[in-house]
C-alpha cells in the first residue's frame, strides 16, 4: 500500500507539471494580442504632389490668398498615448500669390526666403483619438520653425482612411507679426496680424519600424 501511494504521488505531481508547461506554451488569448497590436506605432507618411499649403491674410482693400508647395513629410504616433513625431517640411521658396510684385517683395522683405527657405513643423502630441475606419477630428500639438525661431503651434486636423491611404485637412494660424516677421502694412494698405493656413494633406500608412 505504501508502495501504490507513492507511486500515485508522483504520477499526480507529473501531470501537474505537464499541465503547467502545456498552458505556458499556449498561444496568448485573442484579446491579449488584440491589445497589443492596438498599442503599435502608426507611421505615415505624405505625398509631396497630392499636399498643398493655402494662405489667407486680409487687408482694408481685400482678402489676399496664396499657396505654398510641400517639400516632404511625416508623422509617427503611438495611438494609446498620442505622443507623436516627425517632421512636416514646407518650400518657403514656393510661396506665390498670383501678384508677382507682391510675391518678389514677400520673399525678399517679409519672409526672407533667401536666407530662411524651409518652413518646419515637428509634431509631439495628438489630443483626440484617430480611427482608422472613419473619419476624425482631433489636435495635434508640436513645434513649427518659422522664419528661423521656433513657436508653438496647435492644429485642428480631419483624417480619413481607406486601406494604406489617408487624407485630410489641417488648419491653424500664424501670429506672424508677434512671431518677429515684417508687417507688410503701408500708409495704403492696412494688413491683418495673422495668416490664416489650410494644408490639403494626402499619403501612405507605411508600417512603423
Amino acid at each position: 500500500m505504501r508502495v501504490y501511494g507513492r507511486k500515485s504521488a508522483t504520477a499526480s505531481a507529473g501531470f501537474i507539471l505537464g499541465l503547467a508547461m502545456l498552458l505556458s506554451a499556449a498561444p496568448r488569448p485573442p484579446h491579449a494580442q488584440t491589445a497589443q497590436t492596438a498599442t503599435r506605432e502608426i507611421a505615415l507618411t505624405l505625398d509631396p504632389m497630392q499636399t498643398k499649403l493655402h494662405w489667407s491674410v486680409d487687408s482694408t482693400l481685400h482678402m489676399v490668398h496664396g499657396t505654398f508647395a510641400m517639400k516632404s513629410g511625416s508623422l509617427q504616433f503611438d495611438p494609446q498615448t498620442g505622443k507623436a513625431s516627425g517632421a512636416i517640411v514646407v518650400n518657403a521658396v514656393s510661396g506665390e500669390s498670383g501678384n508677382s510684385s507682391r510675391d518678389q517683395r514677400m520673399h525678399k522683405e517679409i519672409l526672407e526666403t533667401w536666407k530662411y527657405a524651409e518652413a518646419t513643423f515637428r509634431p509631439m502630441q495628438i489630443d483626440g483619438q484617430v480611427s482608422l475606419t472613419a473619419p476624425s477630428d482631433f489636435k495635434v500639438k508640436g513645434i513649427i520653425t518659422l522664419h528661423g525661431t521656433d513657436h508653438e503651434l496647435v492644429a485642428d486636423v480631419h483624417s480619413e482612411f481607406s486601406g494604406d491611404h489617408w487624407k485630410g485637412t489641417a488648419k491653424f494660424d500664424v501670429p506672424y507679426t508677434k512671431w518677429g516677421i515684417k508687417d507688410p502694412s503701408n500708409f495704403l494698405l492696412k494688413v491683418k496680424p495673422v495668416v490664416n493656413v489650410e494644408l490639403e494633406l494626402a499619403g501612405t500608412k507605411v508600417s512603423a519600424q
